[in-house]
C-alpha cells in the first residue's frame, strides 16, 4: 500500500481560506445562512471554516451544526460492517435558511443524498449548497456536484483519498492511497 501527498499543510490552509472567502462573497453576513458539517469527518472541515470566518474575517453570526446521516444511508444494514451512529447537533432553525453542507471528500454522492433526506427532519431550507475539500470527479453514482470545492482530483476506484486533520490525526494533509 503506497501513498502520495495530494495537499500538504500549507496548501490545505490556503484552500480553507479560499473556501471561506467564497462563502463570504455569496452569503455576506451569514444572517440567513447556516453551516452544517456532515458526521463523522466533515465536522473537522466545518469547524475549521467557521473558525476562519470568525477569527480571520470577523464574521460574527456563524451558526454551525453537525448532522449524523447514519440511519439515512442506503447501505444501512446492508453489509457485514456495523455502522456506528454519531451525534446530530443542530441548535437552530433551518426553516427558510440557506444551508451549506460541509464534508471532507465528495465520492459517490450517497452521503450527500442521505444528508438531504436527514435535514428534512429539521424543516424546509430555502437553499442547500455543498462545500467539499476534495471532489473525486470520476467516482459519482448520483448527479451531485459541489458548489465550493477545494481541489478536484481524478482518482480511480482502487485508490482512496484520506484527509488528515490536526484535531484528529495530528497533521493537516491529504493523501492518495493505493490499496
Amino acid at each position: 500500500m503506497s501513498q502520495k501527498v495530494l495537499l500538504n499543510e500549507k496548501e490545505v490552509n490556503i484552500i480553507l481560506h479560499r473556501l471561506a472567502c467564497q462563502l463570504i462573497e455569496k452569503h455576506k453576513d451569514f444572517s440567513d445562512t447556516v453551516l452544517i458539517g456532515l458526521q463523522p469527518r466533515g465536522i473537522y472541515l466545518a469547524d475549521r471554516i467557521a473558525k476562519i470566518l470568525r477569527e480571520d474575517y470577523n464574521v460574527e453570526n456563524i451558526q454551525l451544526g453537525y448532522l449524523d446521516i447514519t440511519f439515512f444511508r442506503d447501505d444501512f444494514r446492508r453489509g457485514d460492517k456495523t455502522l456506528e451512529a454519531n451525534k446530530t447537533k443542530i441548535n437552530f432553525l433551518v426553516e427558510d435558511k440557506n444551508i451549506v453542507f460541509i464534508d471532507d471528500v465528495l465520492y459517490t454522492g450517497r452521503s450527500i443524498r442521505a444528508a438531504l433526506t436527514a435535514i428534512q427532519s429539521f424543516g424546509r431550507p430555502n437553499e442547500i449548497e455543498l462545500l467539499t475539500l476534495i471532489d473525486r470527479r470520476f467516482s459519482r453514482h448520483l448527479p451531485i456536484q459541489p458548489n465550493y470545492r477545494g481541489r478536484q482530483v481524478d482518482v480511480i476506484n482502487n485508490e482512496k483519498v484520506r484527509v488528515n486533520w490536526k484535531e484528529n490525526d495530528k497533521e493537516d494533509a491529504v493523501y492518495l492511497i493505493e490499496r
